[in-house]
């Protein structure tokens, strides 16, 4: 039986969904219209953003991660929007916030593929960016020597193919991804009528692909990030094994007051693999209304176990 605290975490859904439906118009135009066939894949861009000095082979055991999420003229889904230069010193002051101690990689965390509640020629619901968009928000990343993290919303399409669709992206050093299973819907369903949801055994393909991806292309280990915003939306999750290259965190990733919060992440920490590592979501404007205080770095380092990815929106 769910909690009372993570039954309240499903009415946030009609919030979420009212701010992608209002954003479905610009992220047509902003990170493409929405294509035609589930794999259909990336143009390789004109020009590469300059490539960094490598990072270390796996910036998880090394640091914490500390990230804003956003996407281009997108304010309601994240910081990270607009001047990407002032985004990121906000993001630098964010960081400072932290506890010192313990080293902290920035992270850029771009919604890629945004999810429509309209079908699109093909059905799927969803719109992919542009290679000028991944490139801009790379360059950000490279800037503050952090990582990016492509988010996906899939819509109706399945998470693998929409993974590999940036696999020209995905064989930079410093690039990974995080999928949004919410925003996963099955046939029939349009997104936002109800939570999506995926399976152990989808995020282990992921897994499967980035590993050997990074295992033919001599590059550090990759970083995948799975939200979970209630239990119903990641099942079967000892499905997910532990694949040489490639590091996964799940983030708990549900709105309200830090006591809804708490209980949320306790929840959801019981089912999550050993392999896996904890992550925690913040929201500046839905977690503080009310009057509620938005959790400060300290509490949520205080959070067992210790949050290795801290993201906000």
């Amino acid at each position: 039986m769910v909690p009372k605290k993570a039954v309240a975490a499903e009415r946030t859904f009609d919030r979420r969904l009212v701010l992608t439906a209002a954003l479905a118009g610009f992220a047509t135009s902003a990170c493409g219209a929405l294509q035609r066939g589930k794999a259909m894949a990336v143009s390789a861009p004109a020009a590469v953003a300059a490539a960094p000095a490598p990072p270390p082979p796996n910036p998880l055991e090394k640091s914490l991660l500390v990230g804003f999420c956003g996407a281009p003229g997108a304010k309601a889904l994240g910081r990270m929007t607009g001047d990407l230069s002032e985004a990121s010193r906000a993001l630098r002051r964010q960081i400072q916030a932290f506890p010192a101690g313990r080293p902290i990689t920035p992270v850029v965390e771009l919604i890629a593929t945004t999810v429509h509640r309209s079908p699109g020629a093909d059905g799927m619901f969803r719109s992919r960016c542009e290679d000028s968009t991944v490139r801009d928000y790379l360059d950000a990343a490279r800037a503050m020597k952090g990582l990016l993290l492509l988010n996906i919303q899939p819509g109706r399409a399945d998470f693998l193919p929409e993974v590999q669709a940036y696999e020209r992206w995905l064989t930079e050093p410093d690039v990974g991804v995080a999928l949004d299973p919410e925003w996963a819907v099955e046939p029939g369903v349009i997104p936002g009528k109800k939570f999506g949801r995926t399976t152990g055994g989808e995020l282990d393909g992921v897994a499967r692909y980035l590993g050997a991806l990074a295992d033919a292309h001599g590059l550090p280990a990759k970083v995948m990030i799975y939200h979970q915003v209630a239990a119903s939306v990641v099942r079967e999750e000892d499905q997910l094994h532990a694949h040489k290259g490639v590091s996964v965190v799940k983030v708990v990733d549900g709105i309200g007051s830090a006591e809804a919060k708490k209980a949320t992440w306790k929840t959801l920490m019981k089912t999550m693999p050993a392999q896996v590592r904890p992550g925690f979501k913040l929201f500046f404007d839905e977690d503080t209304r009310r009057g509620a205080a938005l959790m400060t770095p300290a509490e949520v380092m205080a959070l067992t176990p210790t949050p290795s990815y801290v993201v906000y929106e």
